[in-house]
């Protein structure tokens, strides 16, 4: 971020650049996720290919 000279003095853009750098360094370390490892029948369930169909037969709906 750039400041004006006439907008701030010295020494209030110094503690202004103190508080930017000091706020990088003192970011926590995040963890690394761990990937959900999921199976073929896992993937069809979330895909819903595991569902029941339907079907109109004379006005009623049956499962197929």
């Amino acid at each position: 971020m750039k400041f004006a000279d006439h907008h701030l003095s010295k020494l209030d853009i110094q503690k202004f650049n103190q508080l930017r750098r000091g706020s990088h360094q003192s970011k926590p370390e995040s963890k690394p996720k761990r990937k959900e490892e999921l199976n073929f029948k896992d993937v069809k369930e979330l895909m819903g290919m595991n569902r029941d169909t339907y079907k109109r037969v004379n006005g009623a709906v049956r499962r197929k």
